[in-house]
């Protein structure tokens, strides 16, 4: 049963627009949403001051309703309870979606996998190991390894070098610890120890420790020089941001947490960040963007909040 139909019964016919926000918040609840659909929604409601107020009074009438079927009367046995119990079941899809099946088809193909939050190590080899951080998804090529998704952290002692594929380039190390990140279709290599080369778009670049390069679908960066033990906090349980904007650190939490982050404030995500999380404070962490950027947060089942 949808939401909505008891107020649209009763009320004059909505706009389009009063439609399309009751249809966004149906789909953060219905086990479908993605990050992606996260990102899309955040444009919609930047379209204009009407697009924002009727994803708002959208969230009021969900609240609305929640709170009078709370307060209904016990023996119809159809009210909040029920209406959370189907919604928390849906969202639970939502993780299940996240989770369930990794990576998509991708995830299918990969040999080595983690879920939302998990953190794996593998010894892929003799002078040969891996650690995998949440989301990640990887498939042996020959003597060597293609990250199809996510993060690792490679350490390599070898004889010959270790070819790791991600994107459209190629990572090539013997004696180094490297991290390699591969999300949005983008690229992050970064040097820890030793050395290494990055062959991609008929460039090969050589990175030493506390060096990095991008690549993607904005092309091929120029190496910089970068704090390489901050890119590898989250071996350590740690998230670090220096001036991150805060839009790119609700995205790298929502890789880490159950449910969704949504922020739908275009001005608050450009406000910059230093900060170090924890990942066991992950669960609360929308109470520390409310406190320190007065975000307005608004919870739907699941772990979706939504901030404005």
């Amino acid at each position: 049963m949808n939401i909505f139909s008891l107020s649209t019964a009763r009320q004059t016919p909505a706009s389009p627009l009063h439609d399309e926000a009751r249809d966004w918040l149906v789909l953060l609840t219905s086990g479908r949403a993605t990050v992606a659909d996260a990102k899309a929604l955040n444009v919609w409601c930047a379209q204009s001051p009407e697009h924002a107020q009727a994803f708002e009074r959208a969230k009021a009438l969900w609240q609305h309703l929640g709170a009078a079927a709370e307060q209904s009367e016990r023996p119809r046995h159809f009210g909040r309870r029920a209406f959370l119990g189907g919604a928390i079941a849906a969202s639970a899809a939502l993780v299940m979606v996240r989770v369930g099946v990794p990576g998509g088809f991708a995830g299918l193909a990969a040999d080595y996998r983690t879920d939302v939050g998990e953190q794996r190590q593998v010894l892929l080899s003799e002078g040969v190991s891996l650690e995998l951080n949440t989301q990640t998804r990887i498939s042996r090529v020959g003597q060597g390894i293609e990250l199809l998704e996510g993060e690792v952290e490679v350490v390599a002692h070898v004889a010959q070098p270790l070819k790791v594929q991600a994107g459209e380039g190629w990572v090539s190390a013997a004696q180094a610890r490297f991290n390699v990140r591969h999300t949005d279709r983008n690229v992050c290599v970064t040097c820890i120890e030793g050395w290494l080369s990055v062959d991609v778009a008929g460039r090969s670049v050589r990175l030493e420790s506390g060096r990095q390069l991008t690549y993607g679908a904005a092309g091929v960066g120029e190496p910089a020089t970068v704090d390489a033990q901050a890119v590898v906090a989250w071996r350590e349980q740690v998230l670090v941001f220096n001036n991150a904007t805060l839009a790119t650190v609700v995205d790298e939490i929502n890789r880490y947490r159950p449910g969704m982050l949504v922020l739908l404030n275009t001005e608050l995500g450009k406000r910059r960040v230093q900060a170090r999380f924890s990942l066991q404070q992950l669960a609360g962490v929308a109470l520390l963007i409310r406190d320190a950027y007065g975000a307005k947060c608004t919870e739907l089942p699941g772990g979706v909040v939504l901030l404005s």
